[in-house]
């Protein structure tokens, strides 16, 4: 078992902050050979489920996610402003399993975000737990990078 923790700071308010770190499809754009597919209709929320593809065509795996807490940023927060956002996944695929844990809380004028994620790869030895544990922390790091700093994607597009 592996477990990496991010946390990252911006300039974007809660909520903004939070639609791009749960818009599950923009997770996979510039991951390479990585496919993000969501399999449940409807906004995201409890029982939203969805599957990480990582490799190429028949050679690779399948990480399928569902979303087991969603607790958006809200208005309960001192004085009207939002209050902290939880989301946490559980993975249930054949290679990978684990959890991940996304917060999202207000920050002054913007917010921050904390990742947490607990993975276990079938078949790799706990001697390689660290090794797992940074390159977690690279590639998720640089995505939540990529999400946070993202332009906003025009409506319809």
């Amino acid at each position: 078992m592996s477990v990496f923790w991010l946390e990252r700071r911006t300039g974007l308010p809660a909520a903004e902050a939070w639609r791009r770190v749960t818009d599950w499809e923009a997770h996979g754009a510039r991951v390479p050979l990585t496919r993000v597919r969501v399999l449940t209709p409807g906004p995201p929320g409890v029982g939203t489920r969805f599957t990480a593809r990582t490799g190429i065509g028949p050679l690779g795996f399948d990480d399928p996610m569902a979303v087991v807490r969603w607790e958006p940023p809200d208005g309960a927060g001192p004085g009207g402003r939002p209050g902290p956002g939880l989301c946490r996944l559980e993975k249930y695929g054949r290679v990978v399993r684990g959890w991940a844990e996304i917060a999202v809380r207000p920050d002054g004028a913007g917010a921050r975000v904390a990742w947490v994620e607990e993975l276990r790869v079938r078949g790799l030895p706990r001697w390689c737990d660290p090794l797992l544990a940074r390159a977690g922390r690279w590639v998720f790091g640089r995505e939540l990078d990529r999400l946070l700093g993202a332009e906003a994607p025009a409506p319809g597009g």
